[in-house]
């Protein structure tokens, strides 16, 4: 099920306002966030349209954090963060997603909760590809 207005169902021009396809996992697509002030941050979006953690299955739901696991060790090899930090909204949106925002002690808001849109650091578009091959590799 997809819904024609959803960036993470549609990819394409909705996708690309926010977010770069990095691949698909299990039951979920990499997504890696475009405002880059937490160096890695990325989002697993679940496959199909669905609001809530408790619209799918055990077995589906089991498999979407095995793919945010994944996700999380490659984030964690690569960018060696202090901590990462996983946000679950949408309240526009309604797409079962999850944000992984990597913090570290000497950057932004450490101590505090992440801003969803900062707005602060946009990469070139070498640097971007340079990222996804990166986590790529580690997955």
């Amino acid at each position: 099920m997809k819904d024609c207005n959803c960036g993470y169902c549609m990819r394409g021009e909705l996708l690309d306002k926010f977010g770069i396809y990095i691949c698909d996992l299990s039951v979920s697509t990499l997504i890696l966030f475009k405002e880059q002030s937490h160096r890695g941050r990325c989002i697993v979006a679940y496959k199909d349209h669905v609001s809530e953690i408790v619209n799918i299955s055990d077995e589906e739901r089991n498999a979407f954090f095995a793919d945010v696991n994944r996700a999380a060790k490659a984030i964690h090899k690569v960018f060696k963060p202090d901590k990462l930090n996983y946000g679950a909204y949408g309240d526009t949106g309604c797409h079962l997603h999850m944000h992984l925002c990597p913090k570290y002690k000497d950057g932004e808001e450490w101590g505090g909760v992440f801003q969803m849109n900062p707005g602060k650091v946009y990469l070139t578009d070498e640097e971007y590809a340079e990222m996804i091959e990166d986590i790529k590799s580690a997955l």
